[in-house]
């Protein structure tokens, strides 16, 4: 692992765990050039994923993306990072298994939506209207609509909405 502070490719691990959810390892390495130490992360990767975009084009599936899309929609919003990385988590072991490696767009679209309706409705209408791309006022109220029509989650399956102290 090349050491980000001086470039120097020969760092040593000093500590391996896993992470809470034991979906990666965290690795804290010492470069022994500089002294710098940083922390790194692994993961298992079952296949290499393609995106295929709208025109057709193929990309790398890229994690930090989905993370970052995801962090704008949940932007001050209390959602336990946790469950936010349950979330994305459970979206990539999705993808990895329903696939042959060619993801369309809109599969990872409709699964963020789908991973976010059940963190927070806010989240959900903010990606909702990027992703869907909204254009007035009426696109926002067809989609709270639609919300507020749905049945509410069994016991257990949705985190409480928290409400301020007037």
């Amino acid at each position: 692992m090349r050491c980000p502070y001086c470039g120097g490719l020969d760092t040593q691990v000093k500590d391996s765990r896993p992470t809470e959810d034991a979906s990666s390892i965290r690795r804290r390495r010492v470069c022994p050039d500089c002294g710098g130490r940083f922390t790194t992360f692994e993961r298992v990767q079952l296949r290499e994923l393609q995106v295929v975009k709208k025109s057709g084009r193929r990309v790398p599936f890229d994690r930090d993306k989905l993370v970052r899309s995801v962090q704008v929609a949940l932007r001050k919003r209390s959602v336990a990072p946790e469950r936010v990385d349950r979330m994305i988590n459970g979206i990539v072991r999705q993808l990895e298994s329903q696939s042959d490696g060619d993801i369309p767009t809109e599969r990872i679209g409709e699964l963020v939506m789908e991973g976010l309706k059940a963190l927070d409705d806010v989240a959900y209408v903010r990606f909702a209207s990027v992703y869907r791309n909204f254009r007035e006022a009426r696109d926002f109220n067809t989609i709270v609509d639609e919300l507020e029509g749905e049945p509410e989650p069994a016991q257990g399956t949705r985190q409480p909405k928290e409400t301020s102290a007037q």
